[in-house]
Parts: structure tokens; sequence; C-alpha cells
């Protein structure tokens, strides 16, 4: 039965599913999940970034909601059932990929700019070596003195990088001109992903996000829980740009019956790490969640406190529902899952799977580090991706062995941060994403951390975080302690090996970093 289409006759079945769907870097994936949150149906469309200039990373709208759009209509096919069985949609989406559009015609005044682009990179350094950020430094650094709130912590070590939101819209109204004429106007929107999708799944009637989303772009401030002025006029940023921000486990209303056949409820909009936290069940303070797709995230669930760091972690809200706000800090890396996916585009393996295999089948990568164009403690958005301590006996295996060391690396520094600047004790790490399928990886960083990793049964953790959102305001699930039961563990991986097995290889690939920064 074609999806969207009335069913012949018979009184309609009652409303036991929900979608979730993950909106990502690499892929639009969406699963229809039952009560027992099990998979009935899924579809997957790969997404196309464009790459117009060097450094700067786009995505088309119009292909973005095709494939948004076709996904739907596909899983809920291939479960073999109708439109009108489905209790609510959620949406999970990549964070910080932003588009503006005229509010009047709906007509984009360009491509999404992705969390990746760097075409902010000279304007973010002008303002991190300004007089002024010196001086709003100082300024919230005696706030903070003398008042002791931790409101003022974050402005006084303020500091831009190319993935935020703020300096990419500053950008836009600096470089299109049809924006900054169209917000003088007030007739500019601004959204994320969540935003432009539920916009055109609503056909123009509803324009919002929600807590996560926005917190998300570094525009909006966790304490006051409103879009920041201060910055917005700082950045030359017109505060009427900005939507509405609603709670995450919410009834935004519903899509358009034009697009699948009947009106669908629309009953969450998340942010993807917010949602793979959610999926994990990471709902009490202390718990940890670790995913390994495009980028790597450490995300710590912190409750009702707001924590802030001075750097290499920052707070965001995890999720709003009704009267309850949890909180969460996060520490990242990008081009973890990218990295391996550039590996297999130029041939050192085929398939995936082979590459744990290819890295146990040699003692050690021979003096071989790679440095993927991520960074952690250095804000340089020059860091130069590089292979170092290549040899004439080097082969594809310690060439992929470099690279999943790399990952595991990368995880034990953030730990290291998250342990020494989040005062909450750490329960069991939850790992999700891509490259929580590789044991190579999952084993060398239970080892590296000291710490027990548990990968579910299913690692879609955006999707279902969005679908469990959706079906509790939906009336599918009562409560989180009713998802708890739900959740389903596949692996465990405990420390096998001490640290100090592994301190010269790391030390080695520190000083590779180190001669990598600054290109």
């Amino acid at each position: 039965m074609p999806c969207g289409q009335p069913e012949s006759g018979g009184t309609a079945a009652p409303a036991r599913y929900v979608l979730g769907v993950d909106v990502g870097s690499t892929a639009v994936k969406c699963h229809v999940y039952d009560r027992a949150a099990a998979v009935r149906g899924s579809s997957c469309r790969k997404v196309e970034s464009l790459y117009p200039r060097p450094g700067w990373v786009e995505l088309d709208p119009e292909v973005l909601w095709s494939q948004f759009i076709g996904v739907i209509k596909e899983a809920v096919q291939a479960a073999g059932l109708h439109m009108r069985q489905v209790a609510g949609l959620g949406i999970s989406t990549q964070r910080a990929t932003f588009i503006t559009w005229h509010k009047k015609t709906g007509k984009p005044f360009h491509n999404f700019i992705s969390w990746q682009d760097l075409r902010s990179a000279e304007l973010v350094n002008s303002w991190n070596r300004s007089l002024l950020l010196k001086v709003i430094h100082v300024i919230f650094t005696l706030l903070h003195f003398l008042t002791g709130n931790d409101r003022y912590l974050a402005p006084s070590f303020l500091t831009f990088s190319t993935h935020q939101t703020s300096m990419k819209l500053s950008w836009v109204f600096k470089n299109i001109p049809e924006a900054a004429e169209a917000a003088k106007k007030n007739n500019c929107c601004f959204g994320t992903v969540d935003t432009w999708l539920l916009y055109r799944l609503t056909k123009g009637s509803v324009y919002a996000t929600d807590y996560s989303n926005a917190s998300s772009t570094g525009i909006f401030e966790p304490f006051t829980k409103c879009w920041n002025p201060t910055l917005s006029n700082l950045l030359s940023i017109p505060m009427s740009v900005y939507p509405p921000v609603k709670d995450t486990s919410f009834n935004f209303g519903s899509a358009d019956s034009e697009i699948f056949g009947v009106p669908v409820p629309i009953t969450s909009l998340v942010a993807d790490q917010q949602s793979a936290m959610f999926g994990e069940c990471c709902f009490h303070p202390g718990d940890v969640k670790l995913t390994m797709g495009t980028g790597g995230f450490w995300n710590i669930n912190t409750g009702g406190n707001l924590y802030a760091s001075k750097r290499d972690l920052y707070p965001l809200i995890g999720w709003k529902i009704g009267d309850e706000v949890v909180y969460i800090t996060e520490g990242c890396m990008s081009d973890v899952g990218n990295a391996i996916k550039w590996a297999q585009d130029i041939n050192l393996f085929t398939n995936v799977d082979e590459t744990a295999e290819m890295a146990r089948s040699i003692a050690d990568s021979q003096g071989v580090c790679f440095v993927p164009g991520f960074q952690v403690s250095v804000n340089d958005p020059y860091l130069c991706a590089s292979f170092m301590g290549l040899k004439p006996t080097t082969s594809r295996n310690h060439l992929v062995r470099a690279i999943l060391e790399s990952i595991a690396f990368r995880n034990k520094q953030l730990y290291d941060i998250i342990v020494k600047k989040v005062h909450i004790p750490l329960q069991t790490v939850r790992a999700d994403g891509g490259v929580s399928n590789n044991s190579f990886v999952m084993q060398m960083t239970s080892d590296l951390i000291n710490k027990k990793i548990e990968k579910p049964t299913n690692t879609d953790m955006s999707s279902l975080g969005a679908a469990f959102l959706a079906g509790l305001a939906s009336g599918l699930w009562t409560d989180k302690e009713q998802l708890k039961k739900l959740r389903r563990i596949e692996a465990v991986f405990e420390p096998q090996k001490d640290l100090e097995e592994y301190r010269p290889a790391m030390d080695t690939w520190m000083h590779a970093v180190k001669r990598s920064l600054h290109w």
C-alpha cells in the first residue's frame, strides 16, 4: 500500500507507533518504533555536502527536504503501516547548521551553512585578538569575582570558534545584502535544521525551535534561557531573526495533510547529541554518553546545575520537559567517522568492519601517527590533518591502526578534562554512533580511561531519543522510568590493559599533534 494513501474499508488502526528521524551530517535516517521501542521499519539516505569554496561546507535545502520526506514515507511503508497509525514524529537534527529565509516568501537567502564550515575563520581570529573582547573578559571577570554568580563566568573567558553559529550568522549579514535588508524590515527568519523542517512541514504556520537546539547555537544564554541580546548586538545580529523556543517534548502542531495524506503530529524537536543522550537513558547527574559518529562528543548530565568551564567543555541545555530543565556539559572533537570514511575512500580498506581486525593484526602502529583536523585543547582552525612517522615498511594496517588509535587518544584527552573539571561522580559510559561498532576503538578507549563502556544493541541513539521524546508527548509512553526498562545492551567493554602500556604511543601522538598546529 503506498504510504500516505487511505486504507480501503474498515476502521483506522490506532496510533501506536512513533517516528524518530535523525538528520545527521552524513545521512538522514528514519526508524519506526513500536511501544516496546523495537524498530518496525527503517529508511536511510545519504546527505551530500556541497563545497563551493575551500573551507565552505553547505547543504542544499531542497535536497535535504526531499530526503527528509522520502525516508519518512519509505520507513512507514517498510513497516507495513499507514501514516494515521503514527502517534508522533520526533526530529533529531545536526546542531549549529543553519539557514535564513524571507518571512513572507519562505525563500532561503542561501544554502544551509554547516557546523563544519570554516568561512568565518578570519572573523573568528579577528575577534579573538580584539581589544574589545579583552575588555569584556575583564568586566565579566570582575562581575564574577564580586557576585560569585556563575552566569558571569562564561563571558569572562568568551572566545569564538568556527563551529559556533554566531560568527557565521554575523558573516551572513555582512556578506548577503538581501538577508541584511530583510532583517532591517523584520522579514528575515533564522533557523537551525529543526526550525526550518518544522516551518516546511506546517506550510509556514509554525516557527519555533526547542531549548536543546537553541542552546547549541552559542547565541542562546543557558542561564537565562533567552537569546543573548548582548552577544547579538556585539555581532550586529538583529534580535528579530530568532525563533520562539519551546519544550523539547512538546506538541508543535501537525504536518500539513498534503505532505503525508494525513496530519501527522510533530511532538519533539531535539539536537542530535542531546537526543542520543536521552536515547541512552542518561537521565541522572553523572551519567555519561560518548557518541562517535561524524564527530565525537562526550556529554555529562549535570542535572539542574549549569556547569561553566573555562575552556574545552561548555554547558548546554540537554532537554526541557514541562518544569524539568536538564543541563549537560559537553566536550567535542570533529572528524571521527569522517577520518575513517576518508581512509575507505582512498582504498586503505574495503569494508569498515575490517578495520578492527586490521589494527589487531599488528603489535603497534610502528611509530606512525595520524592527526585528524580536530582540536580539543587548542582553538586552531588551521590545524593540519597529517600522517607522521611513515617508513618504507609502513603498511595499510599501520595506517588504519594509526587512525583508530587517534580516536582513542582523543577520547582519553577529553575524558581527563572531564574528570578534572566536572566535580560530579561519573557513572558508566554509554557509547553510540557508527564508530562504537569498532571493537578496537571501544576496547582501547576503555583501557585508556580505565572505565567500563556499554554499547547498546541499536547504535542509532539520536533517532531513538527523538522517538522517546515524541512518544512521551503523544502518550505512547508515560514516563522515563518506563523508557529505562526498554534499554538493550549488546556489549560491555571493560579495561584489559594498563594505561602505561599505551604511554609511549600516546606521547608520540601528542608530539605529532603539536607539529600540526597553526598550519
